[in-house]
């Protein structure tokens, strides 16, 4: 049996740091989180500020709507915390209308009207060793539902309910389990700890970048070359670094891994080592002089592969006969018998 969550954390907009205007970027701070002393399987991931919001801080004069994805921390042991963030946006008082007297002569000769209130990002976290992505989802959209409709369940007792949970690692039986909101979710164990859960990553990894791009990043990742995703979606990015690693079972990558780098980090990208790493596409300009990088843009479905980088493929005939089962298994012309049969045959 495991906890199906370690930490809950409520991370939001540090007002003692926050920038002068909108354009500036300010920094997260944890407000509350529980428990508040760390498991000791489970140490509390530090930084995780900077994994809620990966471009930064910022204030914004609109309302944006709720986000929700899942990054993926890795600890000194090599052991991965999912971090499930929800997102949602508060108004605040502007900090420029409240320093107006601050102001330099730039900007009142400028005479740029300030909104006199802007909306800061705040972050509901789930942290957790299992990888449950719509769960977590439901979870914390079920926490934020109960606090912004003022719903007669204590939140204490929901998130109490979510720590307090525990499920099975494996062995393929479902589970029903309850927040006491009125809600009910089942979580379908997988048959074993040793097999990765993919859900329609794999498949959606195909469909952007297609099946001649996904073999190269195959073979590159087993090669040990630098992988790094694009994306201006969040989820798109762990999506595609799941089905990238799901497709090496039953080998294991073992070195670096983070499917949503936040920008103060950019620097990790430089390394010598091998990686599989997820940037957003707002970052694209800063990756342009990454000559040994291979760069899949999972918005556009290309795969650009440096002149100084060479992918050894798949041999012949088996290149050929892999692309022609999963242009079949694709295009589902295929019975799900036939399609294992030629999987097997190819192996």
């Amino acid at each position: 049996m495991a906890r199906l969550a370690d930490y809950f954390v409520v991370i939001g907009y540090d007002l003692d740091k926050r920038g002068g205007c909108c354009s500036e970027l300010g920094q997260g701070c944890i407000l509350q989180r529980f428990p508040e002393k760390d498991w000791e399987d489970s140490p509390f991931p530090q930084g995780i500020e900077l994994f809620c919001q990966p471009s930064g801080w910022q204030v914004v004069p609109e309302q944006q709507p709720a986000s929700f994805f899942v990054a993926v921390l890795t600890d000194i042991n090599s052991d991965r915390h999912y971090c499930a963030c929800f997102t949602f946006w508060e108004c605040l008082d502007n900090p420029q209308k409240a320093d107006g007297s601050r102001a330099d002569e730039a900007d009142e000769e400028a005479d740029v009207v300030q909104p006199a209130r802007v909306f800061a990002p705040k972050s509901l976290v789930l942290v957790s060793q299992l990888d449950y992505t719509e769960v977590f989802r439901n979870c914390l959209g079920l926490i934020y539902t109960v606090h912004v409709d003022d719903l007669s369940v204590p939140l204490e007792t929901v998130i109490g309910n979510l720590l307090t949970c525990v499920i099975p690692l494996a062995g393929g039986s479902q589970r029903t389990i309850t927040l006491g909101a009125g809600d009910r979710q089942v979580i379908q164990t997988p048959i074993s700890d040793s097999l990765p859960v993919s859900g329609c990553s794999v498949a959606q990894l195909f469909r952007q970048l297609g099946i001649v791009n996904v073999l190269y990043l195959f073979c590159a990742a087993l090669t040990e070359h630098k992988i790094l995703f694009l994306s201006s979606s969040y989820q798109r990015l762990t999506d595609a670094c799941r089905g990238l690693l799901a497709i090496m079972f039953p080998l294991k990558y073992s070195f670096t891994y983070v499917p949503i780098l936040p920008g103060k980090l950019l620097e990790v990208l430089s390394t010598p080592t091998p990686f599989i790493i997820g940037v957003n596409s707002f970052f694209r300009s800063e990756t342009q002089e990454l000559l040994d990088v291979i760069i899949a843009d999972l918005d556009g479905g290309t795969v650009t592969i440096p002149e100084c980088v060479h992918i050894s493929l798949l041999p012949e005939p088996l290149l050929q006969q892999t692309q022609t089962a999963l242009s079949m298994v694709r295009a589902a012309t295929l019975p799900l018998h036939k399609t294992w049969v030629s999987f097997l045959t190819l192996s």
